[in-house]
């Protein structure tokens, strides 16, 4: 869970750079096309309406009063502009009110001259008013004032969106790309660490650092695929060349020591040895497991019976009959053979001497919550995280008895091997808490 976490911040971080970086470059773009796109489109806009003034005012001048008035009407059926007198009694409203308008105003007056008025609205009417003289007449000309607009906002929400949404595609597919070496790595380490050591990665990537990386992983596969040959060899005779030394040891012990608790002590100890040799065989066993519907309760009940002495342990389970989780029948089995010798060494009452263990269970989602407990001295909690360690033991308390120090890291490691989780813990009145989370079987 932790390497995914890992890499969906980093795909993440990834993604949220790049949309700066080309929200940044847009904004930019945009600032930039606004201002070279102002003033051409002032000195355009400033063009039209002069040339509009300037021709109404020529036509008008050489046409006398009857064709004035037929020009005016043309005028304003036609090309809706109106042509009215200017009375001195308007109230107009100047055209400034921005950074475009007051360039509009500042060049109309540049080409009709400092006299030329412009405004917004004449006597609450709307639009675009330029005031003019003609043989010192004062007239008004009345133009749609879209025609010297810039860019509407829509224009502008329009073209921004298209440019965010090809920002936000563009961020994930490059997210993406550079990230996938990153999960394809990811996922073969995963594949390594569960023992499959024949992932390989492609060594023939057009980016020469990947490449480099991935020749790397596959060597390393390589050499950690036959380490674990080696090891399987070592482990294939390392049960015969240890224990047929303890079996002549056993025959020799019964056939010339006559003292009868002598023999009883030289037997003990061979099995002493006997049961260390399993731990480190458990312990460096391969992780090859096959998971499949076990009924916990009957594996449970199968595994404590061989705790036959209840001067020792007593064990009791509360496990549901018909409750089935998703395990390695084998592994499972070594898990509660090891905490329940682990509860026989260590978890014993100081009242009695005897190890009182319950077995109970818990269903959440998916998962099925095993608890075995038992009602000995505990362990400090700075200890608790490290109970785990191979040949680790907790305090004086609960090693009264001898052993390798790998019964709880057998159970981690196996717990993992199947996909599931160890967690210890102090019960609040007394003992240890050992919960055993498995997959819930279908």
């Amino acid at each position: 869970m932790s390497e995914q976490k890992v890499a969906l911040s980093l795909f993440w971080r990834t993604f949220f750079l790049l949309a700066v970086l080309l929200g940044g470059g847009i904004f930019a773009w945009v600032q930039t096309l606004r201002t070279l796109e102002s003033e051409p489109r002032v000195v355009l806009a400033a063009q039209q309406i002069a040339s509009l003034v300037n021709l109404t005012r020529e036509g008008m001048r050489y046409a006398d009063r009857i064709n004035r008035v037929a020009l005016v009407k043309a005028m304003s059926t036609r090309e809706a502009i109106r042509v009215l007198p200017r009375e001195p009694g308007d109230k107009w409203v100047p055209f400034e009110h921005d950074t475009f308008t007051r360039s509009v105003s500042v060049e109309l007056r540049t080409r009709l001259g400092p006299g030329a008025i412009v405004a917004s609205s004449v006597n609450g009417q709307p639009g675009l008013w330029v005031g003019f003289t003609i043989d010192d007449d004062p007239w008004w000309l009345h133009a749609e004032e879209a025609r010297i607009h810039p860019l509407t906002g829509n224009t502008w929400f329009v073209w921004i969106g298209i440019a965010l949404l090809a920002t936000v595609i563009g961020s994930v597919a490059i997210a993406r790309l550079i990230n996938r070496p990153l999960r394809d790595l990811s996922f073969a380490a995963s594949r390594i660490r569960g023992g499959e050591f024949e992932s390989r990665l492609d060594e023939n990537t057009l980016t020469s650092e990947i490449r480099e990386v991935n020749m790397g992983f596959n060597r390393m596969a390589r050499e950690l695929a036959k380490v674990e040959e080696d090891r399987a060899v070592m482990l294939a005779g390392i049960s015969h060349d240890l224990r047929t030394p303890l079996a002549r040891l056993r025959l020799e012990a019964e056939m010339s020591v006559s003292d009868e608790e002598a023999r009883r002590n030289i037997a003990s100890d061979i099995d002493q040895l006997d049961a260390i040799i399993d731990k480190f065989m458990d312990y460096a066993r391969p992780g090859e497991t096959r998971l499949r519907p076990v009924h916990l309760s009957m594996l449970i009940d199968r595994e404590a019976a061989a705790f036959r002495d209840t001067s020792e342990i007593q064990i009791t389970s509360k496990v549901a009959i018909d409750l089935m989780v998703l395990a390695d029948e084998v592994e499972i089995g070594r898990v509660f053979a090891n905490l329940f010798e682990n509860a026989r060494r260590y978890g014993r009452t100081n009242e009695t001497g005897i190890a009182i263990v319950t077995v109970n269970y818990a269903r959440t989602g998916p998962w099925i919550i095993c608890t075995v407990r038992d009602k000995g001295p505990g362990v400090a909690p700075e200890k608790l995280p490290q109970l785990t360690t191979p040949f680790f033991r907790g305090d004086a308390a609960r090693t009264a008895a001898t052993g390798a120090g790998l019964g709880l890291a057998i159970v981690e490691k196996s717990m993992l091997r199947m996909g599931g989780q160890l967690e210890i813990q102090n019960a609040p009145d007394g003992g240890l808490m050992m919960h055993l989370r498995f997959k819930r079987a279908p």
